[in-house]
C-alpha cells in the first residue's frame, strides 16, 4: 500500500509575506506560511506531488513593483516555487495581466513545466506553453498524470495585446479529449486534472449558481468526463474539499489562505496498482512565523517594494480626505468621484458606480503614495461593463438607499448593512447620472430624482455602466445586475488602474460636481 499526497496552491496572487500591504499589519495569508506546511508534508511522505493551479504572478504590490521596475531580475514568485520544488504550474487568467514578456520570462525561469492544454499557439496549433500534461513516476512503478487546463473565458477579460497569437479552446472539450488520450496512451494509476476554473453549479445539488457562460465548468468536468481521479480547481477563490461523482475535488481559497491536499491510497495486486481510498482536505496555515528561507529569497524585492510604497507617486490639489465616512456617503465626495472618473476612462463609458469599502478609509492627502492606493482600494476587484436598463439603475439606487435608516431624526446605517457584519461595500455611489435619495420615503420608493444630461432617465432604455466585477455579478444582493450582457471586462486590478492613472498625470484635482445627494 502506498499513499500519494497531492498538495495544491491556487490563486496565490503574489502573496508571500503574511501582511496587508496597505498597513503592513499581520494577515493570516501567504506562501511563506504555506511553505511551512509543504515542507512538513514532504518530510512525512516521499510520494508527494506539488502543483500550483494558477494566478500566481500577479496581485500584490510586490508583483506589481517587480513587473514595472525589476523585471530584469528573476521573478520572485518563480524563485519561491523553484525553491519548494513544485512539480507543475497551471496558467491562470491573471498570468497575462503584465503582458506576455513577463509571463514568458516566468515560464523560462521555472524549474518545472507550465501546463495548459487548451491555450493554443494560433500559428502552430500546438499548446502554447509546451506540454499539455506530464507524467510523474515513483520508484514502485506508480504513474501519476497531471493535465493542465485553463478557463477559456480569458478573451472576455484580457487586453487583446496581452493574448495575441493565442487561441483559447473550450476547457471541457479539451479536457475530455486529453483525458481519453492519457488513459489510452499512458495508462496512469492516478489521473489529475488541474483546472484554473471553478464550479458553475452547486457541488451538492447540481443547481446552476451562475450564468452558464463557460467561464467555470468544473461540475460538468466531474460528470461528463470518464477517467478523472482528482480535479483541482481555483479561480473562484472558494474553499472546497470533497467529492463530486466519484472525483475528489479541492479548491484552497486565495492569497495563500490554506493548502489543498488530496491523499490517494493505492494497493498493489498482481503487479497492478489500484486506488482504494481518496480524501480531499484543506490544511490550515501553521501557527508561528513564516518560513524564513522564503523571506530571505525575496528580501531584496520586498525591501524595494516597501520603499516604493512610501514614495509619492502624485499629488492632490484640493481635499480628497475622508474625515466622516457616513457624511461621505450622504453627498458627492471627491474621492468617490475620482474613482468613478477613473473607472469611466478605463472602460470608455459615461456611467459608473463604486463604493467606500469600509469605515477605515482615510482618502488621499496632498502627497499620494502607492500605499495610499492599496489602503483605500482594499479589494482585488477588476472592472466590468454591463448593459442594463434605466429601471435596473433605479432598482440599484433603491437597493443602496436601503443602507440608511433614521432613528429619532438621526441618520445611521441600517442593521441589514451592519449585522452580523458590516457591509459598507454594498452601498454604491454613481457618476454620470443625477439623482436624489429621500430617506423620508418608504424603502423601495426613495429615488425621487433620476436624470441623465438634464433629462429623466428612460426606464426602458439601455445604458452601459462600469462597476467592479463583484457588483456586476449581482454581488451584495444587486440581483438586477445578474446575468446582464457583459460588454467589456478589464482584468487589471483596480488598484493598479488607479496607480497607473496617477503616475501618468502626476497630479489630480479633488473636485465634486454634486450630481447626487441624500436628503431626509
Amino acid at each position: 500500500m502506498v499513499k500519494v499526497n497531492i498538495l495544491v496552491t491556487s490563486d496565490i496572487h503574489g502573496n508571500v509575506l503574511p501582511i496587508h500591504y496597505g498597513s503592513n499589519e499581520y494577515s493570516e495569508v501567504g506562501l511563506a506560511k504555506i511553505s511551512t506546511i509543504i515542507k512538513r508534508e514532504k518530510r512525512e511522505n516521499k510520494h508527494t506531488i506539488l502543483i500550483d493551479n494558477g494566478d500566481l504572478i500577479q496581485g500584490t504590490p510586490l508583483t506589481y513593483h517587480f513587473a514595472r521596475y525589476l523585471n530584469h531580475k528573476m521573478n520572485p514568485m518563480i524563485k519561491l516555487l523553484n525553491e519548494l520544488s513544485y512539480d507543475a504550474a497551471i496558467v491562470g487568467n491573471h498570468e497575462f495581466n503584465y503582458g506576455m514578456k513577463i509571463l514568458n520570462q516566468a515560464v523560462e525561469e521555472s524549474h518545472f513545466p507550465w501546463l495548459s492544454a487548451n491555450i493554443i499557439h494560433a500559428g502552430t496549433g500546438n499548446p502554447y506553453f509546451g506540454k499539455p500534461y506530464i507524467i510523474k513516476q515513483f520508484e514502485e512503478g506508480l504513474k501519476v498524470a497531471i493535465l493542465g487546463i485553463t478557463t477559456h473565458y480569458i478573451p472576455n477579460w484580457e487586453s487583446p495585446e496581452n493574448i495575441k497569437d493565442l487561441t483559447f479552446q473550450d476547457a471541457l472539450q479539451t479536457a475530455k479529449d486529453w483525458v481519453q488520450h492519457i488513459r489510452e496512451k499512458e495508462t496512469p494509476n492516478v489521473l489529475i486534472v488541474s483546472y484554473h476554473g471553478g464550479f458553475e453549479c452547486d457541488p451538492a445539488t447540481g443547481e446552476a449558481t451562475e450564468a452558464l457562460t463557460g467561464e467555470n465548468q468544473g461540475y460538468r468536468i466531474c460528470h461528463e468526463i470518464e477517467g478523472i481521479d482528482v480535479l483541482i480547481t481555483g479561480h473562484q477563490h472558494r474553499r472546497l474539499a470533497g467529492e463530486i461523482n466519484g472525483v475528489s475535488i479541492v479548491q484552497p481559497g486565495f492569497n495563500g489562505q490554506a493548502l489543498g491536499k488530496v491523499a490517494v491510497t493505492l494497493t498493489k495486486e498482481k503487479d497492478e496498482w489500484s486506488i482504494t481510498d481518496k480524501k480531499a482536505s484543506l490544511l490550515e496555515l501553521a501557527e508561528g512565523e513564516a518560513d524564513a528561507s522564503c523571506l530571505d529569497l525575496i528580501q531584496e524585492y520586498e525591501t524595494q517594494t516597501q520603499q516604493w510604497l512610501d514614495q509619492p507617486i502624485g499629488k492632490v490639489y484640493g481635499d480628497m480626505t475622508i474625515s466622516d465616512p457616513l457624511k461621505a456617503r450622504l453627498k458627492d465626495h471627491a474621492l468617490v468621484e475620482f474613482i468613478n472618473q477613473v473607472q469611466m476612462e478605463a472602460a470608455h463609458t459615461d456611467i459608473s458606480n463604486t463604493a467606500l469599502f469600509n469605515n477605515e478609509l482615510k482618502g488621499f492627502k496632498n502627497k499620494i503614495t502607492m500605499r495610499d492606493i492599496v489602503s483605500n482600494y482594499i479589494y482585488p476587484n477588476t472592472l466590468t461593463v454591463i448593459r442594463i436598463t434605466g429601471q435596473d439603475i433605479k432598482d440599484a439606487l433603491e437597493r443602496s438607499a436601503d443602507y440608511f435608516t433614521i432613528n429619532n431624526g438621526e441618520i445611521s446605517v441600517s442593521p441589514s448593512f451592519s449585522t452580523p457584519k458590516p457591509q459598507h461595500y454594498n452601498y454604491d455611489m454613481w457618476e454620470g447620472i443625477d439623482y436624489i435619495l429621500d430617506l423620508s420615503k418608504p424603502v423601495g420608493n426613495r429615488v425621487i430624482k433620476l436624470k441623465k444630461n438634464g433629462l429623466d432617465i428612460d426606464l426602458t432604455a439601455e445604458y452601459d455602466v462600469v462597476m467592479n466585477n463583484y457588483r456586476a455579478a449581482g454581488g451584495g444582493d444587486y440581483h438586477m445586475f445578474k446575468d446582464k450582457p457583459v460588454i467589456k471586462e478589464i482584468s487589471l486590478d483596480m488598484s493598479e488602474i488607479l496607480a497607473n492613472y496617477i503616475l501618468e498625470r502626476g497630479k489630480i484635482e479633488a473636485s465634486v460636481n454634486e450630481n447626487w445627494k441624500v436628503i431626509w
